[in-house]
């Protein structure tokens, strides 16, 4: 999760409401974001409040901590998460570290939710990297005449990012909120019931997936042998069939 550091009322409760909800759905859910003013530390915050787990990803050595004012929560972040970085001890703070950082924030979460972003900042950057990256990109809107939401409404208003407004929005867009048992029971047993008019290759696919319940396409492709330009036709395929379903970030499993 990021956003501007000038937070605001409606971004702080945004961030509360979301997380504690997200908490009740998802227990096991881990929150990241880079420790900063604003969206950052409430977020973080809100995540110990509630019991989840949560990494800080900092644009500096681990030997301190910036803001020093955070430095208590990031304590409390190392007994219920962690502190990250890829800065050697004694590394100063640097402007463009901060953007440096921010990859790591995109490509390490499943998603990617800004919560308030004025129409230039590191957190449109890392929304834009974690589109790149294939990842998932949600943003809360906001007023129309408030310069804090505008780069959020911007990403939502241009299909970067998809419009988020409560936490089981973005369970179910997730695909977080399917039940395992039903998925279980789907891959062992109306799937056995397709084998004979799956092909050889399909039923390849179908076992490496009940297997390891989803997976990305790539490691699909190694895991089965099957080409990565073969392997594309083939999940369309069966994804017009019904066997297997494409979730976000790149992920397939069994439908």
């Amino acid at each position: 999760m990021v956003g501007t550091r000038n937070i605001t009322d409606y971004g702080r409760q945004t961030c509360e409401r979301f997380i504690r909800e997200l908490a009740e759905l998802c227990p096991d859910v881990l929150v990241m974001s880079g420790l900063a003013y604003g969206i950052d530390i409430q977020c973080h915050r809100q995540a110990l409040h509630s019991g989840l787990e949560t990494i800080g990803v900092l644009a500096h050595g681990l030997d301190h901590i910036y803001p020093a004012l955070h430095r208590d929560t990031a304590k409390e972040m190392v007994q219920k998460g962690g502190l990250l970085t890829e800065f050697m001890s004694r590394t100063n703070v640097e402007k463009r570290f901060f953007l440096q950082r921010n990859r790591i924030v995109a490509g390490c979460a499943d998603a990617t939710i800004v919560v308030e972003s004025a129409s230039h900042g590191g957190s449109l950057a890392t929304a834009e990297m974690a589109q790149g990256y294939g990842k998932e990109v949600f943003a809360f809107p906001g007023r129309i005449s408030d310069s804090r939401s505008e780069g959020c409404n911007r990403l939502i208003a241009d299909n970067t990012a998809a419009l988020l407004t409560c936490a089981e929005d973005f369970v179910r867009a997730m695909g977080w909120d399917g039940d395992k048992e039903l998925h279980r029971k789907a891959a062992s047993g109306i799937q056995q019931e397709l084998f004979p008019v799956l092909t050889d290759e399909e039923q390849l696919v179908v076992k490496v997936l009940r297997d390891k319940e989803k997976l990305q396409q790539n490691v699909i492709s190694v895991t089965t042998g099957i080409p990565a330009g073969k392997l594309i036709g083939l999940l369309f395929a069966m994804e017009m069939k019904g066997i297997v379903r494409m979730i976000p970030g790149g992920m397939y499993r069994l439908n």
